[in-house]
């Protein structure tokens, strides 16, 4: 959505990015189907299996330090270098449109559910969730779930102003990023809750998902789930929708 929406002169030299993987590999593809070249900026400790595909979808790879800074600073560089466009990978309203379609889909799917859980790292999926679910049903409660060890959503959410994360480590590496400015207005309106997980839960959720579902899942995929299993909402006789945001796991290496 947010390449395509750029016109042919803004692209011209490309489009660029800073992401751990998951936005990387998806700006990779658009720009590979729009035959443009495509920059992508990880942390040197992103996960192998997600350089892999990054790789594989045409993404010219730039590593930095795996901090927010190092990411956000060795961005501007190569937009500099490049004169590439930049998409950024959460806090940007054309990204946020794009990810509102997975809850358009499971609405159309299977019906408005009464609750829908979504991981939260950056904030854009969760934003187009919301609003996704404010727009096309509007009595269903949009809860959001978080890493204990990356909480600066819960954080923020409580304090009603942005609290950036300083440097979090958590296994569900694509919740690292703290919240945009774009995105936190939209939370706060449309968001019911922001519950947190601890990083035993995520990993029996991952085990849960692939034993009893038999579907591939990431850590940061587990979250929603994680906060089942800990009993954080009160779901009894309702309709929950979950929120399954990525696959890019190395199944050599699995934490369970």
């Amino acid at each position: 959505n947010a390449v395509f929406s750029l016109n042919d002169k803004s692209v011209i030299n490309g489009v660029a990015t800073h992401s751990s993987g998951n936005h990387a590999q998806a700006l990779a593809r658009a720009g590979r189907l729009r035959r443009v070249p495509v920059y992508i900026v990880m942390p040197r400790n992103a996960p192998r299996v997600k350089i892999n595909a990054v790789r594989n979808y045409g993404g010219i790879i730039t590593f930095c330090e795996p901090t927010l800074k190092a990411r956000e600073e060795t961005l501007k560089w190569v937009i500099k270098e490049t004169g590439s466009v930049e998409i950024h990978p959460y806090d940007n309203y054309r990204i946020i449109e794009g990810q509102a379609t997975c809850t358009m889909e499971l609405i159309e799917d299977a019906g408005a559910p009464d609750m829908i859980l979504c991981p939260v790292g950056g904030g854009g999926l969760l934003s187009g969730t919301a609003l996704a679910a404010a727009y096309f049903s509007k009595n269903t409660e949009v809860i959001a779930c978080e890493p204990a060890m990356a909480d600066d959503a819960y954080r923020s959410f409580r304090a009603g102003r942005l609290i950036p994360g300083v440097n979090p480590e958590t296994i569900a590496d694509g919740l690292l990023t703290s919240l945009g400015e774009r995105n936190f207005p939209i939370i706060r309106k449309f968001v019911k809750d922001i519950v947190t997980v601890s990083e035993e839960s995520i990993i029996e959720a991952m085990r849960l998902v692939y034993e009893r579902m038999k579907i591939i899942i990431e850590p940061s995929s587990a979250v929603p789930v994680a906060a089942l299993i800990e009993n954080k909402l009160d779901v009894k006789g309702k309709t929950v929708g979950i929120i399954l945001s990525g696959g890019n796991v190395d199944l050599k290496n699995l934490p369970f």
